[in-house]
């Protein structure tokens, strides 16, 4: 598979359980397929630690992030949102397989953000809580 940033050959990688494909020779993105994503976003989660790894390629080609990317898997225009609402990490998931792309950096990003359960609730409440702050603000 290629990579959808750089155009590099993608190195399908092994980590206990899950395969993923990593741009080691480019931008050191990496693709995901689905629900794999949540088999690494944690800090405690060992397959994570392998995947950084091997995507810290020694010379990073720089993707040009504002272009739409394909799916490696199945060539669909991949869509870009934020991981989660609290986590104000951009991803891109093909609409049609599910698969995420992670630019270099994003994985990190995540994994570091995720914190504790009870940091987890307490950015969820503050979320919520500011959201109906804005649209009680909107309403006046």
């Amino acid at each position: 598979m290629k990579c959808p940033a750089c155009s590099s050959t993608l190195t399908e990688r092994t980590a206990g359980a899950l395969t993923a494909d990593i741009c080691e020779a480019g931008c050191g993105g990496i693709y995901l397929d689905r629900f794999e994503l949540g088999q690494v976003d944690e800090a405690t989660e060992v397959e994570g630690e392998a995947l950084l790894e091997w995507s810290a390629p020694e010379r990073p080609r720089r993707p040009d992030l504002d272009k739409r990317f394909s799916c490696p898997r199945c060539q669909m225009i991949m869509m870009r949102h934020q991981f989660k609402p609290d986590i104000p990490v951009m991803v891109d998931t093909c609409p049609k397989c599910a698969g995420i792309w992670l630019d270099r950096g994003e994985l990190q990003s995540i994994r570091s953000a995720e914190g504790t359960d009870a940091e987890r609730v307490a950015r969820a409440q503050q979320f919520i809580w500011q959201a109906f702050a804005d649209i009680k603000k909107d309403n006046r």
